[in-house]
């Protein structure tokens, strides 16, 4: 008989929540250095749900041989843990095996561990580079006390940090700051440089990588950013599925015969919305195609909606490209090479 495992999973131990096809429960507490008296009492058709930790993929990888099913939950979309009355770590897993049981658990997908490590190196970067940004605005606000003209870019760049350095307007206070920003401006651009290296060598080997290169508008940066947000594409079915992944579809809130349809959703990763984004402001000054769709929909309802709608069209391109492991010769004019 099938047992249906909740687990509320903890950096240190995990409480497990036993559960029968007839709704009969018992619960184990065991420290994580416990992890294999744990496996040795599961069986072949057991099932178990772990929630997405930062240590998930590391419980989901020791245990996926020994049962028929592991799902790790999404948090955000199951509520029932979040909004619980008497929240305990033993109600937390009763609830994983009940909804576990009735199979209504809204699952996250795993992507390999390649995958996984260049979207967390992705991740890495853009948070360096929103740390750069803060202080490159520190900078420059700092400089425009003094009535300088500076544009924030050029600190980005070695000449530009040197030349603000050089500048004989700081007081000996100012002077300070100003060489603490450079310097840390200065780690943070070789850090954000190394991590790029790497996520273009690394990008180059993942499947797909070839066939969004060949698409004009995507670089290699952004073809390993897209394919670590995606992951396998056959795991979507449609385009609109995978729209929906990238958070790139409007909300809807329907009521009797009343239907809204809102602002996009905004539910997937930001870093692959922000890169399509960008990836599509460059595509569409190439391809005639999405540059008349564009200027379409930027005359009906501005240029704001009219880009997030011409991303989720590019985003059914790349769907298809991938699908089809199509290589472009000449994109703009949609030639695929032989």
């Amino acid at each position: 008989m099938p047992h249906y495992i909740g687990v509320d999973l903890h950096t240190t131990c995990f409480t497990a929540c036993v559960m029968t096809k007839q709704g009969e429960s018992s619960f184990q507490e065991y420290k994580l250095d416990e992890l294999e008296k744990f496996k040795k009492s599961l069986r072949g058709a057991d099932q178990v749900a772990i929630e997405a930790t930062t240590n998930a993929r590391f419980f989901h990888d020791q245990i996926i041989g020994r049962v028929k099913r592991v799902v790790v939950v999404n948090p955000r979309q199951f509520e029932v843990i979040k909004r619980s009355v008497k929240k305990t770590d033993q109600r937390d897993a009763f609830n994983l095996a009940q909804f576990l049981r009735l199979d209504l658990l809204p699952e996250v997908r795993m992507k390999d561990e390649t995958q996984s490590q260049l979207h967390s190196l992705c991740q890495t970067r853009q948070k360096l580079v929103e740390q750069r940004t803060g202080l490159m605005n520190k900078l420059h606000n700092l400089c425009v006390a003094h009535g300088l003209k500076e544009k924030r870019e050029a600190f980005a760049s070695e000449k530009g940090l040197v030349e603000v350095l050089q500048r004989e307007v700081w007081s000996a206070i100012e002077q300070v700051e100003v060489e603490v920003l450079v310097a840390q401006i200065r780690s943070l651009n070789e850090g954000i440089k190394r991590l790029e290296g790497e996520i273009k060598q690394q990008g180059a080997k993942l499947e797909g990588h070839d066939s969004l290169t060949s698409i004009k508008g995507i670089g290699p940066k952004a073809a390993s950013i897209l394919l670590s947000v995606i992951g396998k594409i056959e795991d979507f079915d449609t385009e609109g599925q995978l729209a929906s992944y990238f958070g790139i579809v409007p909300t809807v809130k329907q009521s009797n015969e009343t239907l809204h349809l809102g602002k996009i959703s905004k539910q997937g990763s930001k870093l692959g919305r922000t890169t399509l984004v960008q990836c599509t402001l460059v595509a569409k000054k190439y391809s005639p195609y999405l540059k008349q769709y564009y200027e379409r929909i930027k005359a009906r309802r501005g240029a704001g909606k009219a880009i997030i709608a011409t991303a989720r069209k590019f985003l059914g391109i790349i769907f298809q490209t991938l699908k089809n492991k199509w290589v472009f010769e000449d994109f703009p004019n949609f030639v695929l090479a032989e």
